[in-house]
């Protein structure tokens, strides 16, 4: 901080003191444009000065509420957390699994539609509150099951793994083809699905079990079917104790 005596001699040579550039804008608007970028274009399209375009004002202006492009793409992922945990605040039953069921649907919602956000969800819990909390809320629904801190550890890492991997696969960015618009999204289906049913059923006899299911599946009762059966095992972890 300078003193007033140094900013006196500043002005008495005919020099404003240097000052730190005031924001124009607020945190809330910074991440909530952030995000919408990143909806639009993807985290490749998230830059300091493209946001500061958007938002009408500097780069500085920027940087007075974040450090840097990681922290801007961490924050605005924690941002979207935050909805998620709003989310689930009234989530509370007397069933642990049915609670833990709702709390990874919301969050799966939350990053399917947004191929850029698996990879920043929970990057860095010190600077991410939200998603801190959020990890705490899943870890405290694995606590009413009674299990050992280790099998509670690696239950709500499961959870937490599972949701965000998925979705983030589910969520990925299309096919060139599709984006092209050469074909649509069920044209690519049946085209893989000409390909697996091509396949030698000899050498893939599973891809041939599951060939019809995979042709009709739904992407959303897929991952649901995959989360049911995680619970399950859960489930019948606690019960055995």
């Amino acid at each position: 901080m300078s003193s007033p005596g140094r900013d006196a001699e500043a002005r008495a040579r005919g020099h404003e003191p240097q000052k730190r550039p005031r924001a124009s804008h607020s945190l809330e608007s910074v991440l909530s444009e952030a995000v919408a970028i990143l909806d639009e274009s993807g985290a490749q399209g998230l830059t300091i000065r493209a946001l500061a375009n958007r938002l009408g004002g500097g780069p500085a202006s920027v940087y007075w509420y974040v450090s840097g492009r990681d922290e801007l793409l961490d924050l605005a992922a924690d941002s979207v957390l935050a909805g998620v945990l709003e989310s689930v605040a009234d989530v509370a039953s007397g069933d642990p699994i049915a609670d833990l069921r709702a709390i990874a649907r919301t969050l799966f919602d939350a990053i399917v539609d947004r191929p850029w956000l698996g990879a920043y969800a929970m990057r860095d819990t010190g600077r991410q509150v939200h998603s801190l909390q959020l990890y705490e809320r899943i870890g405290e629904e694995v606590m009413r099951l009674g299990l050992g801190a280790r099998q509670s550890f690696y239950a709500a890492s499961a959870v937490v793994g599972f949701v965000i991997g998925t979705a983030a696969d589910m969520g990925q960015e299309l096919p060139d083809a599709v984006l092209s618009g050469e074909l649509d999204q069920k044209q690519y289906l049946a085209e893989a699905t000409k390909q697996w049913r091509a396949l030698d059923p000899v050498e893939y006899p599973f891809i041939h079990h599951i060939v019809d299911e995979f042709a009709v599946h739904d992407d959303r009762d897929q991952f649901r079917a995959g989360l049911d059966l995680l619970l399950a095992g859960l489930e019948l972890q606690a019960s055995a104790r």
